[in-house]
């Protein structure tokens, strides 16, 4: 309770949260929600969000990836309270460390990688070692005395999956890409999380359910240093079909050319989504649609290409595009000069504005897909007998022949026009383009 009231006043009863991603990899799909309930919900309350990077494994970590994660954040259009690093308390933490030691709640140990894995690992001969001589130990691998993988500081405390006695520090003669190479050992996720939350005073330590597991070595470690202990407080991740999001297995695609990058468009990082052209407010409606549960649900990508639609129609400008043109030759307008038509940027807000096109009878094209020589039940585009609408010019336009090159592919489409008002109403408008600029679409699916 003394702890508790310290933290009230050095914190004045606001919320404080944090968003800890490692830097190993690009964030993707689920870490925008944790970002966006981490950051919401201390706004929500008048509070404040720390940007802390979990910097504790050299060999993984990247500068790239520590830009990238501060550029995706402001993409999204958050503003952490302040940016910090794991590695910035590497000296407190290492103190603490000591002091765990002292009070009989660690130890060096020997065993092999190799030997504490699965589940059941044997218990370490090395548990009930003196006090002086894991002290002594513990300083020897931070001179650089021993060799990666030789010992380890592990911790007391057998955690809710029975997994026993946890890593607390290890040895890395890697430079570290924040910290140099100051140091070469150390601490783990289980060790530096919870005392980096206590060290800003974290109010809400938000995180998703696969840490459950973690929650009495969180509480255990912060109480057995007689330190201010935050919450823990999980959630449901989210998970998405026909995608991973996996940065383990992200790594493996691009190894393995499947992938360009991380932001290859068929992948749901942040920045594959925004290259796609996914507007941030769209995944914050994603996000809020999702909703914050305990469930472990898988959702199929259709909810987000709703949520994109439902922001992009409120707010792209409209353009007119043939993806594989197809010359229109309107017969009864040749000596008609090109008018500007003008169109609506967003057609049910109007506004939102409008911009001009040029509608040029003698430089005229259509999307293949848009005419068919012999008319299937159902297609209602232009075909013989058919006539169709075009889009925002005001005309009507019906077969007349269709002009094929030597290898019989359709060259020239022959037509004549009328105003829409001279005739019946066409079943379809489509899209044309007249004067067009040539463009580069990228056509991609699911993985």
């Amino acid at each position: 309770m003394r702890l508790l009231k310290k933290h009230l006043e050095e914190t004045g009863g606001k919320v404080v949260t944090r968003f800890p991603p490692e830097p190993n990899g690009i964030l993707h799909i689920g870490h925008a929600k944790a970002i966006n309930f981490n950051f919401g919900y201390a706004k929500a309350h008048g509070g404040i969000t720390y940007l802390r990077y979990d910097d504790t494994n050299p060999e993984k970590e990247e500068e790239r990836f520590i830009r990238g994660i501060q550029e995706m954040v402001k993409w999204l259009g958050h503003k952490p309270y302040k940016i910090n690093f794991s590695s910035d308390y590497f000296g407190q933490l290492y103190e603490w460390a000591v002091e765990l030691i002292k009070r009989g709640h660690a130890y060096v140990c020997h065993q092999t990688q190799d030997e504490l894995k699965g589940h059941n690992p044997p218990p370490s001969p090395w548990r009930e070692r003196p006090v002086e001589e894991s002290l002594l130990l513990f300083e020897d691998m931070k001179r650089g005395k021993f060799e990666e993988g030789e010992a380890t500081l592990r911790m007391k405390h057998v955690m809710e999956d029975s997994k026993q006695d946890p890593v607390a520090y290890r040895i890395k003669y890697t430079p570290h890409p924040h910290a140099g190479d100051a140091w070469c050992v150390y601490p783990t996720y289980d060790f530096t999380h919870c005392l980096c939350d206590s060290i800003e005073n974290i109010s809400h330590s938000l995180c998703t359910k696969e840490f459950q597991a973690r929650r009495s070595s969180y509480y255990w470690l912060c109480n057995a240093l007689d330190l201010y202990c935050p919450v823990q407080w999980e959630y449901g991740r989210l998970n998405l079909q026909y995608t991973v999001v996996s940065k383990r297995k992200i790594q493996k695609l691009i190894g393995g050319g499947i992938v360009a990058d991380w932001d290859d468009p068929r992948l749901y990082t942040l920045t594959a989504l925004r290259r796609r052209g996914i507007p941030p407010e769209a995944i914050h409606k994603f996000t809020a649609k999702v909703g914050v549960t305990m469930s472990q649900a898988i959702l199929h990508p259709n909810l987000l290409d709703s949520c994109v639609r439902d922001e992009l129609n409120n707010t792209a400008t409209r353009v007119m595009a043939v993806l594989d043109p197809v010359k229109v030759v309107v017969e009864n307008l040749a000596d008609v000069q090109a008018l500007e038509v003008e169109v609506l940027n967003i057609p049910h807000l109007p506004g939102k504005g409008a911009h001009k096109v040029f509608f040029d009878p003698s430089n005229l094209y259509i999307d293949a897909s848009d005419f068919k020589e012999v008319a299937e039940s159902g297609y209602r585009r232009l075909a013989p007998g058919q006539p169709v609408g075009l889009k925002h010019a005001g005309y009507v336009i019906s077969h007349l022949r269709t002009e094929k090159d030597s290898s019989g592919s359709v060259a020239a489409v022959v037509v004549e026009a009328h105003r829409t008002e001279e005739v019946d109403k066409p079943k379809a408008f489509i899209q044309w383009v007249s004067r067009p600029v040539p463009s580069a679409v990228r056509l991609y699916y699911s993985l």
